[in-house]
């Protein structure tokens, strides 16, 4: 029999009925540690404004007032995360989002709290 354990859902599930592509606790927790960073967040957006693989760090590095190699880092953050797929383009490395796992995390994020918090109290209106 499979490993059972409780989430936030109301009843228990078994690994080996979730889907593949579902993201497992290990993973949405890397993913929510490159998110853990304003920088890195920033980053996302200027990469979500920009046309898939057509932008390079130097670019990133112009939208913020840091370091082209803190850039880099943050950049490596979130490539390690999954999040960002990096596209050689001649000599430079262009970036884009890599929107199935950021809508993976979005699904894998909905619901994750709402077993968590204590049920609403009702209260009673005067008869």
């Amino acid at each position: 029999m499979g490993r059972c354990i409780e989430l936030a859902l109301p009843r228990p599930i078994f690994y080996r009925f979730l889907p593949m592509n579902t993201m497992q606790d290990d993973d949405l927790a890397n993913v929510m540690r490159a998110l853990g960073h304003p920088v890195r967040l920033s980053i996302l957006r200027i990469l979500a404004t920009q046309r898939p693989g057509d932008c390079c760090c130097t670019d990133v590095t112009q939208c913020l007032p840091l370091a082209q190699s803190t850039v880099s880092q943050h950049i490596k953050v979130l490539l390690d995360a999954g999040l960002v797929e990096r596209h050689a383009k001649g000599t430079r490395n262009c970036y884009s989002l890599r929107s199935d796992r950021l809508a993976a995390f979005n699904e894998a994020c909905s619901g994750l709290f709402s077993g968590l918090a204590p049920a609403p109290i009702q209260i009673k209106e005067p008869a």
